[in-house]
């Protein structure tokens, strides 16, 4: 007769404590890798914030800083203050022109970069732009020199020209109603002769009348100192920085006021 060894399943005596190590050793390398996954997938979760962050800045709102005092007192922007800090709406232009009261952010044609109001001086050094490039990105640094904002006056076919008898600026033969705009010392806004904007194109000027290189400045131009709707970048909707200043950004349309809404003073 013969007969066939079975392994046997039981442990072998005097072998439990050995086959727990085991356990707790294969329990402890499966939760080691866990202790550096977060320094691992921390480069992925910056990747994708920057990522993000680039595409809604670019496709839907960007945040900009206020480099010049052109249109105070709406928007603050001086050497030395704190700048304001706007939230630029890119989405709505997609779907309509911008009009008469918006203020927006444009990419200047090449008259309006010669004569900047302020300059954005940009470091040779390559990995000093891209810092300023990022920073700028959330308005912790002044935009790219060719971006200005200012409020849309007059649009495609309309006529302007400034002033009438009580200094106010006349769109199609109609004085306009602007409780926005500021005369520093009390200075009248200086007179310019009709320009007739062209089609597609924008009139611009600042809030602060006496001291804003805007479309006035730029009547010798091929655009009669117009900018074309095309180089909009988007409507400065909010002001986010600094807290003290937080709200939104008034667009009355200049065109459409009623002067008695504004009381006597104004009739």
């Amino acid at each position: 007769m013969s007969f066939v060894a079975v392994p046997s399943t039981e442990p072998a005596r005097g072998d439990d404590g050995g086959h727990r190590k085991r356990t707790r050793n294969r329990a402890r390398h499966r939760k080691g890798p866990k202790r550096g996954s977060f320094w691992r997938e921390l480069p992925i979760l910056v990747i994708t914030a920057l990522v993000l962050t680039v595409l809604i800045q670019t496709f839907l709102a960007r945040v900009y800083l206020i480099p010049s005092a052109s249109m105070e007192q709406t928007l603050h922007g001086c050497t030395g203050c704190t700048n304001d800090r706007v939230l630029v709406d890119k989405v709505s232009y997609n779907f309509s022109d911008p009009e008469p009261g918006d203020v927006v952010v444009f990419r200047g044609p090449e008259s309006w970069v010669d004569s900047a109001e302020f300059s954005s001086t940009e470091p040779d050094n390559v990995l000093l732009r891209g810092l300023q490039e990022a920073a700028s990105l959330i308005g912790l640094a002044p935009p790219d020199e060719r971006d200005f904002v200012k409020r849309v006056i007059a649009v495609g076919g309309q006529t302007v020209e400034c002033c009438d008898e009580r200094n106010r600026v006349v769109v199609d033969g109609e004085p306009l109603v602007e409780p926005y705009i500021y005369l520093a010392d009390g200075r009248p806004q200086a007179d310019f002769a009709p320009v007739t904007v062209p089609e597609g194109n924008l009139w611009m000027m600042g809030d602060n009348r006496n001291n804003s290189a805007d479309s006035r400045s730029h009547v010798a131009d091929l655009r009669n100192g117009t900018i074309p709707i095309e180089n909009v970048i988007g409507e400065a909707r909010l002001i986010v920085l600094p807290p003290s200043r937080w709200g939104g950004i008034e667009d009355p349309n200049p065109q459409r006021l009623q002067p008695v809404a504004l009381g006597r003073g104004h009739r």
